[in-house]
């Protein structure tokens, strides 16, 4: 399972820590910081449009091998990287752009081959392995960043501000952790022998074309988003976010009707909210917490332990009855929506935020409920409903970040009108973030409700 996290850790976008020093060692104007931040941020909608794909080819080609090709496909965009900048040929904004796409691809392509991995060496069909799978993606989502933050090197400064600092590696930003893919690549080399316990179902046509769906949605989803990133105004960006979401949970609830795609407790919207609640709850927290303490001062302990307890949920969702398995669908995202209220109750005024003790039992409930409803759920569905899941998941977390992105360049814009200094606009961002929690916390309780929908609706759909 260690290809998972290497395949999240490809999301987070760190550039803008870094872009001063780069702009600096590459001699480029400083108008260029913004696009090498927008070109390090493609790995995202690369990945968004490579995982429906991919799940095609895992089931039509042996799925070690689409893991193999994935993860070296990441581990050459992440070498390219220590030379990016350096060939004066070549610029390196669009350089940097190429290598996180393909990092992005070949993500979208371990995902899920791992599923398919896991449900076929899975005795019983979403047990233990499909189970930890499940675990394992939760715990990802919302370690990711904080591991991404601390991969930074030391002297880095949060809004790219490094006057004054000894210079820094900028290229760490890009690959900070490859060891990480060279570990899951010589894992899934050694692996790939191994007999399979589960006959993988054959493709049908209809399954096909449920698990491509996505694939055009998820393109102009991806496509406005970072089209918004020129100069568009906030309220526009929610507008994408809101009509994204909507149209994701519409098609969540409708292809969980569908034979092919349909799953009896709702997957489909399970990843979707995985994917909305994770990464864009645990980042922003991360993020201000860097604002006081520096990429490398975020605590660890807090997102380890919502790590661990993702995996722990989903381990006991897998031992947990049949019968009561939609309870525990509903019961994790009840474990996320206090989670939210947790962290809304918690006093930011005192820097509480900053300290590892106030924000590891929100974390841990968030980590619980996300993995335990995501194993809930798998366990009753089969391959293909898993994987046309799995399409929907990340597109979720683009949503997420389109949710808090332009609230925070909202609230800082009008700190920075208003004359405030850095200590303004680390509460503008705060702010910013009390009012995502609550947009979150409603979001969180409406997927409930779609999940129990799409579960009602897709009882007599689902095929193995």
């Amino acid at each position: 399972m260690t290809a998972v996290p290497a395949a999240v850790l490809v999301v987070p976008n760190m550039m803008s820590y870094v872009v001063a020093q780069a702009v600096r060692d590459l001699g480029l104007p400083a108008a260029d910081a913004g696009g090498m931040v927008r070109a390090a941020g493609l790995a995202l909608p690369a990945l968004l449009l490579a995982v429906p794909l991919a799940a095609v080819l895992a089931r039509r080609v042996p799925a070690p091998a689409v893991l193999i090709a994935g993860l070296g496909m990441v581990l050459a965009a992440e070498l390219g990287a220590e030379f990016a900048g350096s060939i004066p040929a070549i610029d390196a904004v669009p350089t940097i752009g190429v290598l996180r796409f393909v990092e992005g691809l070949g993500a979208g392509a371990v995902l899920p081959a791992t599923l398919v991995i896991a449900w076929r060496h899975d005795g019983q069909r979403g047990r233990a392995l499909t189970a930890l799978w499940a675990g394992s993606l939760a715990a990802a989502l919302i370690l990711a960043v904080p591991l991404a933050l601390y991969g930074i090197p030391a002297a880095a400064a949060p809004f790219g501000g490094s006057a004054g600092r000894p210079p820094v590696d900028w290229r760490a930003a890009l690959q900070p952790y490859p060891w990480l893919g060279v570990i899951a690549l010589v894992v899934a080399a050694l692996c790939a022998p191994l007999p399979a316990r589960t006959a993988l179902p054959a493709l049908r046509r209809i399954e096909r074309t449920q698990l491509l769906l996505p694939l055009a949605p998820a393109a102009g989803f991806a496509l406005l988003a970072v089209v918004s990133t020129y100069g568009w105004p906030p309220a526009a960006q929610l507008i994408v976010a809101g009509l994204g979401l909507a149209g994701l949970v519409g098609l969540a609830v409708v292809g969980s009707r569908d034979a092919a795609a349909g799953s009896p407790l709702g997957f489909a919207v399970v990843a979707l909210t995985a994917g909305v609640l994770g990464m864009p709850l645990a980042a922003p927290l991360a993020g201000l917490i860097s604002t006081e303490l520096g990429p490398r001062g975020v605590p660890l302990a807090p997102y380890a332990g919502a790590a661990v307890a993702a995996c722990a949920g989903a381990l006991l969702a897998a031992r947990l009855p049949a019968t009561a398995a939609r309870a525990a669908v509903l019961a994790g995202h009840g474990l996320a929506v206090v989670a939210v209220l947790v962290l809304l109750a918690t006093d930011t005024l005192s820097g509480e935020w900053s300290r590892p003790g106030p924000v590891l039992a929100p974390l841990v409930l968030l980590g619980a409920g996300l993995g335990m409803a995501l194993a809930a759920s798998l366990r009753a569905a089969g391959l293909g409903p898993a994987l046309f899941g799995l399409t929907l998941c990340f597109p979720g977390v683009l949503c997420g970040y389109l949710g808090i992105a332009p609230l925070q360049v909202h609230w800082v814009d009008a700190a920075i009108a208003a004359g405030g200094g850095a200590g303004d606009v680390v509460a503008a961002l705060t702010a910013a973030f009390r009012v995502w929690l609550i947009v979150a916390g409603v979001i969180a309780v409406l997927l409930a409700g779609a999940a129990a929908i799409a579960g009602r609706r897709g009882r007599s759909g689902s095929t193995p």
